[in-house]
């Protein structure tokens, strides 16, 4: 093959991995734009003033900037979001803890029926929420919980702790069991062992589960309806009053879904990029 061959040939392959690469950006700037038009939306409605909302100026952007919407929403769901931080911060460390814990004691300690325990509390995971709200409402009253916010960190506690198992025992698989026998060699007991061992590797674990039940917990509406009393009730639940009236105000609703989805927002961005080498970690043996 001549040298002008080559070199033809070497300029083809070229071309045709820019042609690729130009692809697959153009394809995600894509979906980027399409997944961005909601907070597109959401943005330049809450920032209009109330006689600029309107159906045929839904794309345009505020011809004035005004920034009332936002004060309004402050005011108004400022006490549930302090009642959203009680509940979400909690519930999602208790959660993290409790499932770190059942995933090492599912992953490192063999005992009779543990391949049964395992799937049933999986099984938890499938159970609707809608399925159980009467009898645990019902829990609850006997408890002289409802109307609490320990009523929705215990709920969302036990609600939780399916998921955080299955995550903790398959990042747990990958700890070497050589580590384990050590520990226990130089005299290390259960808790000693999770504590000096296990717990200091556990880092990507919990920022898997902290993001995930961070984000579960703060959206979820229908508990939060049914076991809080108006005093306790989240920002989820204050959000959906704001549409009351015959007259909505848009601009009051956008300004408060981005207040509402701004804490999440802030958890992703934060910890994102350790969210798929946490979720991933496990997953592949070897």
């Amino acid at each position: 093959m001549s040298a002008s061959a080559v070199l033809q040939r070497r300029r083809w392959t070229l071309n045709r991995r820019a042609l690729t690469r130009s692809a697959i950006y153009a394809t995600l700037i894509f979906w980027a734009i399409l997944y961005l038009i909601p907070i597109y939306l959401v943005l330049v409605t809450s920032l209009k003033p109330r006689a600029e909302v309107s159906l045929d100026q839904v794309w345009t952007l505020p011809r004035q900037v005004s920034l009332d919407a936002f004060g309004a929403a402050v005011e108004k769901l400022s006490p549930n979001f302090l009642n959203s931080i009680l509940l979400t911060v909690p519930a999602t460390l208790l959660s993290a803890l409790i499932g770190s814990l059942n995933g090492y004691v599912l992953s490192k300690w063999r005992f009779r029926g543990a391949n049964i325990i395992f799937p049933l509390m999986l099984f938890g995971m499938f159970i609707p929420y809608q399925s159980i709200l009467i009898p645990l409402f019902q829990l609850m009253s006997q408890l002289r919980l409802t109307g609490t916010l320990w009523s929705l960190i215990l709920t969302h506690v036990v609600y939780g702790l399916p998921i955080t198992t299955l995550i903790f025992r398959n990042y747990y698989t990958e700890i070497p069991d050589e580590l384990i026998e050590a520990g226990q060699i130089d005299g290390a007991d259960f808790f000693k062992l999770y504590t000096e061992v296990v717990f200091p590797l556990s880092l990507p674990g919990f920022v898997v589960v902290i993001i995930w039940q961070f984000t579960q917990i703060w959206n979820e509406y229908l508990f939060a309806v049914t076991l809080a009393d108006p005093l306790t009730q989240p920002i989820t639940v204050a959000l959906s009053q704001l549409a009351g009236g015959q007259a909505i105000d848009f601009s009051l609703q956008m300004a408060g879904s981005f207040l509402t989805a701004l804490p999440t927002l802030l958890v992703y961005i934060l910890l994102g990029r350790y969210f798929i080498r946490g979720l991933l970690a496990g997953s592949v043996k070897g």
